[in-house]
């Protein structure tokens, strides 16, 4: 058996423990797997003292992280830091510059510089693998890079934020609303203490816009991307879409157009019949779509220790046997500009929910603002009635297809009538 792959990780949380505890236990099937022995020979964290359950005997220690990239018994650098600058993008650098492959966790970094850095480390003829940035312990890069690249893709889709579909599945399981069941996933540890890298979308987007880069040989593309987060999704929403035969998760969709390349992120309803709606909990899923192979759908667990410490151990299995080709499918260089879509040419239903004053002719004005905009009701509800003066109802609206803008300019001009209480939420209700 040839040499062993010497490793050195940056950042021993949980999923650098896990690494070094994979790498461990299952050292005699990741060898044969590998061809040969992989090793953690360094590492470097914040904290020497903390108590990791892992044993790091014989292993080096730096307290600076940079110092792996020069270390010359590691042959790869495993970024576990996180963040898009600062140390992560130093130590990437660094490595690179100094011909070690790298092996990074971080959506972040790649979100935002990742064309720029991985050029450069195919300029040096430098190997990178990034699978545990997107959808933990799911292999969906490796399945379009590879096991897909026969396809034409026309859409990538998923449910890429545990921590929101956890708050979802839970808003819908037991009626509760969002601040309620954020506050449940803080206390279990499924939500930072500032949630609003989850909540607010970002960490989809940075995932979605890796995806799509993927799917489509076109460049990482984080600012393109429309970013709604699920603050504003209630137990009423929650409720009517269960009544419709709808439920709302936050989906990641990324779709080649006519108009060039969208990418959303947003909270939507899709029918209880596909299979997406029934990923619950923590889990993510990822849907491809491609001319031959149809549609592909892959699904588990997208963070924690071992899920995301599997996808690390696979992109070190395979550099270990020598098997690295684009990072992104095709040379950085080959990589394709599309247009962007404009999302206000996006064409779908919409669910419109309004609250409302409970008086006459309230519907009828409603009604004469989506006819004028051209946008035709498919289905109307409305669950009771106030039971005292100025006391708002809600009332749901699901408009047959029709264009984004004219709905958006709809629900502008409902917010202004005299009876609207709050501008009107609207949610896309996506054909899956």
């Amino acid at each position: 058996m040839s040499d062993a792959l010497r490793v050195g990780i940056a950042g021993l949380g949980t999923v650098g423990a896990g690494v070094v505890k994979l790498l461990a236990d299952n050292a005699d099937r990741v060898a044969a797997r590998a061809g040969r022995p992989i090793e953690v020979v360094a590492v470097s964290a914040r904290d020497r003292k903390k108590k990791r359950g892992i044993s790091l005997k014989g292993i080096k220690w730096h307290d600076d992280a940079l110092d792996l990239a020069d270390n010359p018994k590691v042959d790869v650098v495993v970024e576990l830091i996180g963040g898009s600058d600062g140390l992560a993008r130093k130590l990437f650098d660094k490595a690179v510059t100094n011909g070690r492959a790298v092996v990074t966790a971080n959506k972040a970094l790649l979100a935002h510089h990742g064309v720029a850095l991985l050029g450069r480390a195919e300029d040096l003829g430098v190997p990178v693998g990034f699978e545990a940035a997107v959808a933990g312990g799911i292999p969906i890069l490796k399945a379009l890079r590879e096991g897909l690249a026969g396809n034409n893709l026309s859409r990538v889709y998923g449910i890429l934020n545990g921590t929101c579909n956890y708050i979802l599945t839970e808003m819908r399981r037991t009626g509760r609303d969002f601040a309620d069941v954020l506050a449940e996933a803080q206390a279990l540890g499924y939500a930072e203490a500032d949630p609003s890298f989850d909540v607010d979308g970002i960490d989809a987007a940075h995932k979605l816009s890796i995806l799509a880069s993927l799917a489509f040989n076109t460049p990482i593309d984080f600012k393109s991307v429309r970013i709604e987060g699920i603050r504003k999704v209630s137990a009423v929403d929650i409720a009517y879409a269960e009544e419709l035969g709808l439920r709302i998760k936050l989906l990641a969709v990324a779709t080649r157009t006519e108009h060039g390349l969208e990418q959303t992120v947003q909270p939507s309803l899709v029918p209880v019949g596909t299979p997406i709606a029934h990923v619950d909990g923590v889990f993510n899923a990822v849907v491809a779509e491609g001319d031959f192979v149809g549609r592909a759908m892959f699904e588990g667990r997208g963070a924690g220790a071992g899920p995301t410490a599997s996808a690390v151990v696979a992109d070190l299995i395979d550099l270990a046997a020598g098997r690295f080709g684009p990072s992104l499918g095709v040379p950085v260089s080959e990589l394709r500009r599309l247009p962007v879509a404009p999302i206000k040419r996006h064409v779908g239903r919409t669910y419109m929910r309004l609250s409302v004053l409970d008086q006459p002719g309230v519907l009828a004005s409603v009604s004469a603002i989506l006819r004028d905009l051209d946008v035709s009701i498919e289905s109307l509800l409305q669950r009771g009635r106030a039971t005292k003066a100025n006391e708002p109802v809600a009332v749901v609206i699901i408009t047959h297809e029709a264009e984004e803008a004219a709905v958006a300019k709809a629900a502008d001009r409902i917010a202004k009538l005299k009876f609207s209480t709050e501008p009107p939420h609207l949610m896309r209700i996506e054909q899956l």
